[in-house]
C-alpha cells in the first residue's frame, strides 16, 4: 500500500504532467508549437502503472504519451525540445509528440497510429521471454484501440504463449469525437480478457491507489511467468480529442461529473482529510513544478534546430 508520503511525491508527478501539457497547449494556441493530443485527467492511470514496474521493465505507449514518458522519468525539457523540433530532443527532433521513444527510460516506442502499439507488444515480449526473462513490458492504448482486430490479435498470441505483457487499457470514454458508448456493447474492456483466458480487471482510473495496487497485482501474476494481465482504467480525458478541440461534441453534465472526479484535486483532498498535506505546502508544490517548467521551456526555447545533415541520419537506407 502506498504510504501519505509517498502519495505526496506522486502527487507533484501528477502536477508536472498536468502543467507540462497546459503550457504546451498554450504554445499550440500562441502556435510556437506544434498541436498536441492531451493526457488532461489520466495522470492516475500513467503515475499508478508506472510506479508499479520496475526501472528495466519496458514501456510502450501510444499518442496520448506525456504522462507515461513524464511519469517515467523524463526530462521535460528534453520533451519540449522534441517536440519543438529541436536537436536536443530525445529523438533529436526527429519524432514530435508522437513518436518520442526515450532509449534510457525503456520507454521503446510511442505509436500515432491507433492500435499500432498493439501489434508491435507481443514481439516485445516474445524477446524478453527468450532472452531476458523477469522483465515484463507493459503497453498503453485506450479504447478506441480496443475496438480494432490489432487488440484481439495481440491478446490471443500473447494469451497461447504466456507472454510477459501488462496490457492497460486507459478507457476515456471518447474514442475521438465518437463516444465509446456508439462502439461497444459492453462497458468495461476488461470483460474481453476471458475470452483468451488471461485475467481481467477494471479499475477507479483516477484513483491512483486504486490503479497500482491493481498494476502491483498485474505485475506479480506476469512476473511469476503466468502469462499476460489486462488491465482497465475507468478515466475521462478532461480535454479535447487535440489541440485545437473545443468539445463541443460532449454533454456538458458528463465533462462537469467527470470534472468533480479529477485524479489530482481526488489526492489532495485526500492528503488533506489526512492531515498529510496543508494547502500552504501544495502551493509550495505548485511553485517547484512552475519553475520546473520555466526552466524546461528556456532550455527548449534556446535550443537550436538540427543541422540540415541530420535528414540523412537515423534512416535504414
Amino acid at each position: 500500500m502506498l504510504q501519505n508520503e509517498k502519495l505526496t511525491q506522486i502527487l507533484e508527478r501528477m502536477l508536472l504532467i498536468r502543467t507540462y501539457e497546459e503550457e504546451l497547449l498554450k504554445l499550440v494556441r500562441e502556435q510556437k508549437s506544434p498541436g498536441i493530443c492531451p493526457q488532461s485527467g489520466q495522470e492516475a492511470c500513467a503515475v499508478g502503472v508506472v510506479e508499479a514496474l520496475k526501472q528495466d521493465d519496458i514501456v510502450i505507449t501510444n499518442h496520448r504519451n506525456a504522462g507515461h514518458l513524464l511519469a517515467r522519468g523524463a526530462d521535460p525539457g528534453k520533451m519540449l525540445a522534441e517536440v519543438m523540433g529541436k536537436a536536443t530532443g530525445y529523438c533529436k527532433g526527429k519524432s514530435g509528440t508522437l513518436h518520442i521513444s526515450v532509449k534510457e527510460l525503456n520507454v521503446y516506442l510511442t505509436s500515432t497510429i491507433v492500435g499500432g502499439e498493439l501489434s508491435f507488444v507481443p514481439g516485445v515480449g516474445l524477446s524478453l521471454s527468450l532472452l531476458e526473462p523477469g522483465k515484463i513490458v507493459a503497453c498503453f492504448f485506450g479504447d478506441g484501440a480496443a475496438c480494432e482486430g490489432t487488440f484481439h490479435e495481440s491478446l490471443n498470441l500473447a494469451s497461447v504463449w504466456k507472454l510477459p505483457i501488462l496490457y492497460f487499457c486507459e478507457n476515456n470514454q471518447w474514442q475521438a469525437y465518437v463516444s465509446r458508448k456508439e462502439t461497444m456493447a459492453v462497458d468495461h474492456i476488461s470483460e474481453r480478457a476471458k475470452g483468451y483466458g488471461i485475467p481481467g480487471k477494471t479499475v477507479d482510473g483516477n484513483d491512483i491507489a486504486a490503479v497500482y495496487e491493481a498494476a502491483k497485482e498485474a505485475v506479480e501474476w506476469i512476473r511469476s511467468g503466468k502469462g499476460p494481465y489486462l488491465l482497465e482504467g475507468y478515466t475521462y480525458r478532461l480535454k479535447g480529442h487535440y489541440e485545437p478541440d473545443d468539445q463541443s461534441y460532449v454533454p456538458k453534465d458528463e465533462l462537469e461529473l467527470w470534472r468533480k472526479k479529477d485524479p489530482i484535486q481526488v489526492l489532495k483532498s485526500r492528503l488533506m482529510q489526512e492531515k498529510a498535506l496543508t494547502e500552504s505546502q501544495y502551493q509550495e508544490m505548485e511553485q517547484r513544478v512552475n519553475q520546473k517548467m520555466k526552466s524546461a521551456l528556456e532550455f527548449a526555447f534556446h535550443s537550436p534546430y538540427p543541422n540540415p545533415e541530420e535528414l540523412t541520419t537515423d534512416v535504414y537506407a
